[in-house]
């Protein structure tokens, strides 16, 4: 027993600590949470502007999880921003030939935003933890003090005669019972609160080895398969048709740089995006004169973060079991989809580039727009994403794990929602290969989104070109 005990203990402190652990203390649960924020990798491949960028989204998110009560999340993305641009950029080969005014913007936002809010949350953070430490040790304690207290009434039980120990047992069972009854109210919301972060934690070991499937009624509710009228193909074409598009290709050119780690630990499963239904239909419309001559056309997918009020019959409300006292309307958070931008490119039958993505940041920035992803066609091709879209897509995911990658495929009436996969993002993220390459093919590197909603709302589409 004692050599045992020895033993599991070296175990759980040999272990890395989990910052959903409410036995932790609250120090050690906030250590785990910046260790997280740490993994920031920087390629010397990739322009400093372009982590610039990345900054600002990445910034901009941050912000948008502290909004929505998600300080975990939030607090993670402010030490990643910290940790790239005081730790790692500067060590760039071509950091000292940036422009002043991009340095100027992010020692601000470093000055003035993420050093304050990190101390901020920081000490939030361990508010709540403490909280709980307390809650968890206080319940613990409880059970403890029961369990000694029916020990000695039992032994005070048996020196009575045999009726006045029935009578005492009658009335003493009913005041245990009554007890524990009050004890068990008191304590539901620390054991639901423990349940929960285990159903999380389960949520998202699940999540890395297949896609959350959503269950969401109504008949305007949809997943990535609604926008396909034909079945989707998993890889590219065989090899006699790659043969067709060996050109040289140029990647699209993505608005963020391709953060290793930026978002690799999620604190939460996706969030529903909703995208206008008549979405496909109005970028096909703009994409016409390129269709005709067989030339790709792309854009990029913006919106916001939007709230709405859950009732207790709303599927996506019943994410984990919960008390029925405590099943009230809750309000939960959505991306939705508002705006395509097209930005100015030079594109051909397998190739789409962007260029002058400035004019598109300027805008993004004027409408505080987020980045959900991008939209693009296959002229001759089915809907499906090429080794050159995997990566595109890759730094879309990085920053946001709800990003989608759009495909629409006139010539067969086709098109997709798709997303990385667990298996997807490890693989294409330190895949350093250019133009079109072979991946694997099992496991699957990308699939179908189950996190799109499809609804009759609004969408506006801008052309810079």
């Amino acid at each position: 027993m004692e050599q045992g005990f020895c033993l599991n203990t070296l175990k759980k402190l040999a272990a890395e600590p989990d910052y959903t652990d409410v036995s932790l203390a609250a120090a050690e649960r906030v250590r785990a949470l910046a260790k997280m924020g740490g993994l920031v990798e920087v390629q010397e491949d990739i322009a400093p502007k372009r982590y610039f960028r990345s900054g600002v989204e990445m910034e901009r998110m941050a912000a948008v999880y502290l909004e929505e009560g998600s300080l975990e999340n939030a607090y993670v993305l402010y030490t990643k921003f910290i940790t790239l641009f005081v730790e790692k950029l500067p060590a760039h080969r071509d950091y000292q030939h940036c422009s002043l005014p991009e340095k100027q913007v992010i020692i601000k936002k470093l000055q003035e935003v993420a050093f304050p809010r990190k101390d901020e949350l920081k000490k939030r953070l361990h508010e709540k933890y403490n909280r709980e430490h307390t809650e968890y040790l206080r319940a613990q304690g409880q059970e403890s003090v029961m369990v000694d207290v029916c020990s000695q009434q039992m032994q005070h039980l048996s020196l009575l005669s045999e009726d006045r120990r029935r009578c005492l047992l009658l009335k003493e069972e009913r005041q245990r019972v009554a007890t524990l009854q009050r004890m068990q109210i008191e304590s539901e919301q620390f054991r639901y609160f423990e349940d929960q972060l285990r159903r999380q934690e389960l949520a998202n070991r699940k999540a890395e080895k297949e896609e959350l499937k959503v269950d969401v009624k109504g008949p305007e509710v949809m997943d990535g398969y609604c926008l396909s009228r034909q079945p989707i193909r998993d890889h590219e074409q065989s090899q006699g048709a790659h043969l067709n598009r060996m050109r040289l290709p140029v990647s699209i050119s993505q608005p963020a740089a391709p953060l290793t780690g930026v978002h690799t630990h999620r604190v939460e499963a996706l969030r529903r995006l909703v995208v206008p239904s008549n979405l496909t239909h109005r970028f096909l419309l703009l994409a016409d004169s390129n269709t005709s001559r067989g030339i790709e056309t792309c854009g990029v997918l913006c919106g916001r973060l939007v709230r709405r009020v859950c009732s207790p019959g709303d599927p996506s409300h019943l994410s984990f079991s919960r008390p029925s006292y405590l099943c009230l309307p809750q309000t939960h958070n959505e991306f939705t989809l508002t705006h395509v931008v097209v930005p100015k490119q030079s594109a051909g039958p397998d190739f789409c580039d962007m260029e002058n993505v400035e004019e598109l940041f300027r805008f993004q920035d004027q409408q505080s727009l987020l980045t959900l992803g991008w939209i693009h066609t296959h002229p001759t091709q089915t809907a499906f994403l090429s080794s050159v879209d995997l990566h595109t897509h890759c730094s879309y995911q990085l920053m946001l794990p709800e990003a989608i990658a759009i495909v629409c495929a006139p010539k067969h009436n086709d098109a997709g929602v798709f997303r990385l996969t667990s298996s997807g993002m490890s693989e294409v993220s330190v895949c350093r290969l250019k133009g079109f390459h072979p991946h694997s093919k099992e496991p699957p590197l990308f699939s179908v989104c189950k996190h799109v909603v499809l609804k009759d709302s609004k969408i506006s589409l801008l052309d810079l070109r």
